[in-house]
C-alpha cells in the first residue's frame, strides 16, 4: 500500500485528523471517493483474525475480574496456565492500544499466559463504561481520558498483582502504541514495576527518566516518524541516568507492526520482537 496512505491513516487513528478530513485526503490519494471507501476495510483492524490462541484454549484459565484501583473499578481480562495453579509465577499487565481492550489484546494476554505468566489485560476505558465494539468510538473515548490519572490506575494495580494469590511478587508490563506510552508513564511512576516492554509508545520527558526503576525493552518501527522522533532524547536520558534498557528499531516497518489484525502487520518483525519480549520478561521476572 502507498506509504502516504499508511501515514495518513496513522495520523487519523492518533487524533490528528477527524474522520471527514481523513476521508477527503484519502480520496485525493486514492483518486476518488469510491476508491477511498474501497480502501477503508483494508486499513481497519480485522478482529476475525485476532484469535491466534483460541479463547477457550483448554490449556488456559481465563476470566474477567475487577480491581479497585485509585479509586476506579477496573475491568481486567486475566489468563493463566491451568497446570500452574499451584505455582507462583510473575504477573504481567497488558496495556491496549487506543482502541481499548479488544479481541487482539486479549489474544496477546493468552499468548503470554502460555509462556508461563499470569497476565492481566486491563480495560483502561473502564471509567467511561468499558471498551465499545466500535473502534472509532473507542478512540474518541481514549481522547477523553486524563493521561496522568489513567497511569495512576496502573500504578495502583502493581502492588495488588504483586500480592495476588499465585504471584511470585514480581510485576511487569507490556504495552502497544498508546499503551506503550502508558507503560513508559507507569515505569516513571511505579518503583515496584520490575520490567516494561514498550512497542512504539510515546516517550516520557527526559526530566522524568531518573525516576524509572524498571528494566525496559523499547521496540520501534523504522517508518514511524511520529514516535521515532522521541527516541534520541529518551535514549540519552536513559544512558545519563544509568538505566537498564535495550532499544530495537525494526527497519522498513510501520507503527502497529505487531498487530496481526492490522494492514500494517509485519510478520518477520513481529515474530522477532515477540521473541525478544518473552525472553526479556522471563529474564527480568523469573
Amino acid at each position: 500500500m502507498d506509504q502516504r496512505i499508511v501515514d495518513l491513516y496513522d495520523r487519523f487513528t492518533h487524533g490528528e485528523l477527524d474522520r471527514r478530513d481523513f476521508l477527503e485526503r484519502l480520496a485525493t490519494l486514492a483518486g476518488s471517493t469510491a476508491a477511498a471507501l474501497a480502501l477503508l476495510p483494508l486499513l481497519t483492524n480485522d478482529y476475525a483474525r485476532a484469535d491466534t490462541i483460541a479463547a477457550d484454549d483448554p490449556r488456559l484459565v481465563t476470566n474477567t475480574i475487577y480491581y479497585q484501583a485509585s479509586p476506579t473499578r477496573l475491568s481486567v481480562y486475566m489468563a493463566r496456565m491451568k497446570d500452574q495453579q499451584a505455582v507462583r509465577v510473575p504477573s504481567v499487565i497488558v496495556v491496549h492500544e487506543n482502541r481499548g481492550l479488544n479481541p487482539h489484546i486479549k489474544d496477546i494476554a493468552r499468548r503470554l499466559a502460555l509462556e508461563g505468566f499470569a497476565t492481566y489485560a486491563v480495560d483502561l476505558l473502564s471509567p467511561l463504561g468499558g471498551t465499545p465494539a466500535d473502534e472509532d468510538k473507542a478512540r474518541e473515548m481514549i481522547g477523553k481520558l486524563d493521561a496522568a490519572e489513567t497511569a495512576q490506575h496502573l500504578v495502583s494495580l502493581v502492588p495488588i498483582l504483586a500480592r495476588a494469590p499465585g504471584s511470585n511478587g514480581k510485576v511487569g508490563a507490556i504495552g502497544f502504541c498508546w499503551g506503550g506510552g502508558m507503560v513508559n508513564r507507569l515505569a516513571v511512576m511505579s518503583p515496584q514495576l520490575k520490567a516494561g516492554v514498550v512497542y512504539y509508545g510515546q516517550q516520557p520527558p527526559a526530566s522524568q527518566v531518573a525516576k524509572i526503576k524498571a528494566a525496559l525493552l523499547l521496540q520501534y518501527a523504522g517508518l514511524d516518524q511520529r514516535i521515532d522522533a522521541g527516541i534520541p532524547a529518551f535514549e540519552s536520558a536513559l544512558k545519563a541516568n544509568h538505566k537498564q534498557f535495550e532499544i530495537f528499531v525494526y527497519p522498513g516497518v510501520n507503527h502497529a507492526f505487531n498487530n496481526d489484525t492490522s494492514s500494517r502487520y509485519d510478520k518477520a518483525a513481529a515474530e522477532l520482537a515477540w521473541s525478544r519480549s518473552v525472553a526479556f520478561l522471563k529474564h527480568e521476572l523469573g
